[in-house]
């Protein structure tokens, strides 16, 4: 299948700055590309891209005083295929883990596993299942601060805080879990009323292998498009600004590009692309 995305974000800034923005494809999904992707900006500024300690493509750039807009347009394939799901084995002792996976075991600046030991259990399903029970979404609830413990007080997030608290818990029984940000359309599903967004999950690594899982949805999907990976969403966020920058437009696509009566491709009309 072939899904078409992009995103048009503006911002306003009283005064130069620099930024940067974790908004590509991760490298992971290149060789899936089937259209350039490309950040543009208006005004033009010099940008450049690279690789941060998490494997992520970080773009950095020079925000202008009086703002800027980015935006990028393309379509990618995808198998078509649902998340997988981790095999139902015992979790793996610490000491039989490879290095690289030990750092998602620790607690990080969103997920304080000190704070919730007591309430996890050691199946990934069964966490996954309780966070998405426990919390109730909502878009006003969001909130950038909001921690995994705050979300487990408070009962309310985003799809960021659903995948915060899953991932403390299932750190709190040593299944070493990762952050994830990206593309997640209606494909597969019922359309949804709301307007579209980026979208939050997260990884498990389970008998040797990272398998996707959605505290938001709490079933497998289709269609997921990553961007980044990291330990919380600190490591992940869409755009860091060192100096003062005001969110002024946010649109976000993600469709699947159907065909029509003759098999070829239909599209969705592209995003209005930055000059």
């Amino acid at each position: 299948m072939l899904i078409h995305a992009g995103f048009d974000i503006a911002f306003d800034a009283p005064a130069p700055s620099t930024m940067l923005a974790l908004l590509s494809v991760h490298p992971s999904r290149n060789k899936d590309l089937r259209s350039p992707h490309r950040i543009l900006t208006s005004p033009g500024v010099p940008i450049y891209d690279f690789v941060d300690g998490f494997g992520n493509v970080c773009t950095r750039l020079s925000v202008p005083a009086g703002g800027i807009e980015l935006s990028v347009d393309f379509t990618i394939e995808d198998s078509g295929r649902v998340d997988a799901r981790a095999p139902d084995v015992p979790v793996a002792p610490v000491d039989a883990l490879p290095d690289h996976v030990l750092v998602y075991l620790l607690g990080s600046r969103y997920c304080e596993t000190q704070h919730l030991m007591q309430f996890a259990c050691d199946r990934v399903e069964a966490i996954v299942a309780w966070a998405h029970d426990h919390l109730t979404f909502g878009y006003q609830h969001a909130r950038s601060d909001r921690t995994a413990f705050d979300g487990y007080r408070e009962r309310v997030g985003v799809c960021r805080d659903f995948a915060h608290l899953a991932i403390t818990l299932c750190r709190c029984v040593n299944i070493p879990a990762r952050y994830c940000t990206g593309y997640l359309g209606d494909i597969g599903i019922p359309a949804v009323d709301a307007p579209m967004d980026f979208s939050a999950w997260f990884e498990v690594f389970v008998d040797g292998d990272w398998y996707v899982y959605d505290a938001r949805h709490n079933q497998p999907r289709i269609g997921r498009i990553l961007m980044a990976r990291g330990r919380d969403a600190t490591d992940t966020a869409l755009t860091t600004s060192f100096g003062s920058t005001i969110l002024r437009r946010f649109e976000v696509v993600t469709d699947e590009v159907v065909a029509d009566d003759h098999g070829d491709a239909l599209k969705a009309p592209p995003l209005r692309l930055a000059a």
